[in-house]
C-alpha cells in the first residue's frame, strides 16, 4: 500500500481519528461503580462483543494490536501478574469497540455496556480517557496513561508497516521517527495526542516506538 493510499482509509492507522470526533465529551469524570473492583469480561465473552460491533478489518486490526501492546506492557513493564495484564489487555481491546457501528456515540456505548456488565472502573476509565481533547476524561491511572499513549502511534507504526516491503521485519526506530515528522504521512494520526501521551505517561517517545515495534505484529 502507498502512502496516498493509506491516507484514503481513515481507519486504516488510528483509533483516534480527528473527523467525527467533536460533541464526543462524556461531561462526567467517573465510571463504573468501585464494588465491581476486579470485574473482567472473559476473553470468550469479548471476543463475542467484538465480532458482533465490529466488522471494519481495519479497526479489528488496530483494538488487537493495541490489546497486545497493554497486556506486554503490563507483564513486563508494569511487573502484573496474569489476571491483572488481563484487565490491561481488555482495556485495549474495547477502547474503540463502538466506532464502527457508533461513532458519534464513541466511546459513550462501550463505556454504558461495561457498565451495564458491572465491569471494574479502572477498565471503563481507561477507555473513558483514552482521547482527553475528545472525551474531556483526564488519564489518571498508568493503565489509563498507557492506553492513551499507545492508541495513536501504535496506528502510526502499523501505517509504516504497510509502505514497507517486509512490513515489522526489520523495522528500525529512525524509520518510524521519520514518518512522524512527516506531516502528510498517516496524516489523520494526531502528533500533538502522540506528544501529550508521551508526556503524561513520562515515557520518552522513542521508548514508546522501541516498544510497539518489538511488540506489535500485523
Amino acid at each position: 500500500m502507498q502512502e496516498g493510499e493509506l491516507n484514503a482509509f481513515p481507519f486504516v492507522i488510528s483509533g483516534a481519528i480527528n473527523f467525527c470526533m467533536e460533541n464526543l465529551n462524556l461531561g462526567r469524570q467517573e465510571f463504573g461503580d468501585e464494588k465491581n473492583k476486579g470485574n473482567t469480561m472473559t476473553r470468550l465473552e469479548v471476543s463475542a462483543l467484538l465480532d458482533e460491533w465490529i466488522s471494519n478489518e481495519r479497526l479489528r486490526v488496530h483494538v488487537n494490536q493495541v490489546g497486545k501492546l497493554m497486556y506486554s506492557w503490563a507483564r513486563e513493564q508494569e511487573n502484573l501478574d496474569e489476571e491483572n495484564a488481563w484487565s490491561w489487555e481488555m482495556a485495549g481491546l474495547l477502547h474503540d469497540a463502538d466506532w464502527d457501528k457508533w461513532p458519534d456515540q464513541h466511546c459513550r456505548k462501550i463505556i454504558e455496556e461495561l457498565e451495564s456488565r458491572n465491569i471494574d472502573p479502572e477498565i471503563i476509565r481507561a477507555i473513558a480517557s483514552h482521547g482527553p481533547a475528545y472525551f474531556g476524561v483526564e488519564p489518571r491511572t498508568k493503565m489509563d496513561k498507557m492506553l492513551y499513549a499507545f492508541d495513536e502511534l501504535s496506528g502510526l507504526v502499523h501505517a509504516y508497516s504497510l509502505m514497507r516491503p517486509e512490513g515489522y521485519l526489520g523495522m528500525e526506530l529512525k524509520g518510524v521517527q521519520k514518518r512522524l515528522k512527516e506531516k502528510s504521512f498517516a496524516a489523520n494520526v494526531s502528533r500533538e495526542d502522540i506528544r501529550d501521551a508521551a508526556e503524561r505517561s513520562a515515557v520518552p517517545v522513542e521508548d514508546l516506538i522501541r516498544f510497539i515495534i518489538a511488540h506489535q505484529t500485523a
